[in-house]
């Protein structure tokens, strides 16, 4: 997987596609309301990515950083896709519904994703309170970190895989720790330029040893190790 975030070369119709969504942005905003927020990303950008945005719903800003969701996108490369529909919790408790849509430019490389947030929680609440009548318990959400600086996150995308293996990085095996690279890997924390220093600061390693240790999860398979 290689690094492609601020390249700027290459076909320019990705920015005729940007110009073209400008007006978009805001008439989707407007015709949904308040609950809703659409953004417009720029990846080639880096981890500043957003470059217009309508609404406030998680309080992006033109230059925020891109989502867990938007490593995603990164990650799945030329494969992604839309995705449509899907509910995540903000940090600040509230149920979104939301729509990430790839873009591509004239030579079918993904540099980009206009997506659309709605805030659904008063709707989501009611339907708890439905499903509590019913006997049936509310379907737990993905927290997902809405914010304009890229090192909060590195942040959550780190804390949530250490979280997931119960235990600090500095007890973890060197398979174990291998396995939460690639999972970082994996999630797209490191398609972004500059990640790695992030990410080696955070795990408290050296980023020699970082860089070391992604060359051997990207050379190996799961079934290798």
């Amino acid at each position: 997987m290689s690094d492609t975030s601020g390249d700027t070369s290459g076909d320019t119709s990705g920015d005729a596609i940007l110009a073209a969504l400008m007006p978009v942005v805001d008439g989707l905003a407007a015709t949904f309301g308040p609950s809703c927020e659409v953004v417009l990303h720029d990846y080639r950008r880096g981890d500043q990515s957003v470059v217009a945005v309508a609404g406030q719903v998680t309080g992006r800003r033109v230059g925020g950083a891109l989502s867990e969701i938007g490593l995603s996108v990164l990650a799945k490369g030329e494969e992604a896709t839309n995705d449509l529909n899907y509910l995540s919790r903000g940090p600040d408790g509230r149920v979104l519904k939301s729509s990430t849509m790839p873009l591509r430019d004239g030579a079918g490389h993904v540099f980009g994703a206009l997506c659309v947030n709605i805030d659904v929680t008063a709707l989501r609440d009611a339907a708890d309170v439905l499903s509590a009548l019913a006997g049936t318990a509310p379907v737990e959400l993905p927290a997902t970190t809405f914010t304009n600086d890229f090192e909060e996150v590195v942040d959550a995308v780190v804390r949530t895989e250490q979280l997931a293996r119960g235990k600090p990085f500095d007890a973890l095996t060197r398979a174990e720790r291998l396995v939460l690279i690639r999972a970082l890997d994996r999630r797209g924390v490191f398609t972004m330029r500059n990640a790695v220093p992030r990410v080696a600061e955070r795990l408290g390693v050296s980023r020699s040893g970082l860089y070391a240790d992604l060359a051997a999860c990207r050379e190996s398979s799961p079934d290798t190790e």
